[in-house]
């Protein structure tokens, strides 16, 4: 199954670190960031794990719940947080899916369906696209993937800024431009007429027929 943008992300049942969990039930009524990992014990995957857990309290301002997975059985995610720790000084407090039978993996299109079932005897390059971010909505559909190589660390302010657009179009019938940071201009959309944008932001700038910008709403 190929997943894409306004799908709805897949449930499952697992074992984590924090206990098992259904997911759509663990994502509730908010914001969710699912992210994954080949295998515990690798270098970029130890900082990232650590990066994610010195940022939970942005995500959390946002209303958006952490969690991440990786190919091994939650065992090792309890070992492997203490070298995380170590190297980057950060608790990992969020969940660890234990994905020792592939599955999940499978579920999300990082696995091909023939890649067995057991996590046993497996090397990261075996999984090396198990490398991707899913951000879902609290409709439970999927808002943004991306997916890196395993020699390309994440860089998590990023899917913060991300994030801080998503949220901001679901409110407002805005679109960000390029390299868009909080506080800056935005984009009106095509759906909203000049009388209604007039009304709604009260002016706007128009930069060619199709493309008016406007101040970032505050609400």
């Amino acid at each position: 199954m190929s997943l894409r943008i306004n799908d709805i992300a897949p449930d499952f049942t697992a074992d984590t670190t924090q206990g098992p969990i259904s997911f759509h039930d663990w994502i509730g009524s908010g914001w969710a960031v699912l992210f994954s990992h080949p295998k515990n014990f690798t270098p970029v995957c130890t900082t990232e794990l650590g990066a994610m857990a010195g940022l939970a309290d942005e995500f959390s301002k946002r209303g958006v719940k952490i969690i991440g997975i990786s190919v091994d059985p939650v065992e090792s995610h309890a070992k492997w947080k203490g070298d995380i720790k170590t190297a980057t000084g950060f608790d990992v407090d969020y969940p660890l899916i234990g994905d020792k039978d592939l599955k999940v993996a499978k579920l999300y299109d990082m696995l091909p369906a023939g890649a067995g079932d057991s996590s046993e005897g497996r090397t990261p390059a075996d999984n090396a696209t198990v490398r991707s971010v899913f951000v879902i909505g609290p409709d439970k559909k999927i808002k943004l993937i991306l997916t890196y190589p395993m020699t390309t660390g994440r860089n998590f302010n990023e899917i913060l800024r991300a994030i801080d657009s998503i949220q901001l179009t679901a409110k407002h019938q805005v679109a960000t431009p390029a390299n868009w940071n909080q506080g800056e201009d935005v984009i009106i959309t095509a759906a909203v007429s000049n009388d209604d944008a007039i009304a709604r932001f009260g002016s706007f700038d128009t930069v060619l027929p199709y493309l008016r910008k406007t101040k970032q709403p505050s609400a």
